[in-house]
């Protein structure tokens, strides 16, 4: 996960937001992506969106990923897109996993939410997707395969 200008990799801040406590979602995709050689920062359970938002800020991270499992996705959604924006850094995508209804992805990417991945995605799909998302940003080129 390396520009080719620099030595720096992609980083994805990994988030559980509110009063979810099922964690083992979030943990198994960053270690997946550590794995696959992105740099990962965990915020751990019950983060507030303002705690999100300064971490992301704070360790200038190229992704946000948000698990979720509790029903609140919209809300968070919302909250979390309007608060990068109010910060300076509305630029940061924000993807989403977990417990989604199928029905909610169409209206999250409407919203402003730049992926959303259901359960029983492979971690393939959704490290390439990320190096994709990375890559838009304009300073991130997608990973060299080889």
């Amino acid at each position: 996960m390396q520009s080719p200008r620099t030595t720096r990799r992609i980083k994805v801040l990994v988030a559980k937001v509110g009063l979810d406590g099922h964690d083992r979602g979030a943990k198994v995709i960053a270690r997946a992506l550590r794995d696959a050689g992105f740099e990962v920062v965990y915020t751990g359970l019950r983060q507030t969106i303002d705690q999100v938002v300064a971490a992301a800020i704070q360790e200038d991270v190229d992704i946000i990923g948000i698990n979720q499992h509790e029903g609140s996705h919209f809300h968070i959604a919302r909250k979390l897109l309007q608060k990068l924006e109010e910060s300076g850094a509305g630029d940061i995508p924000v993807v989403m996993g977990g417990s989604i209804p199928l029905v909610d992805v169409e209206p999250l990417r409407a919203m402003g939410v730049k992926e959303v991945f259901l359960p029983g995605t492979p971690i393939a799909e959704i490290v390439k997707r990320l190096e994709e998302i990375a890559s838009e940003r304009k300073h991130l080129a997608p990973r060299a395969k080889g």
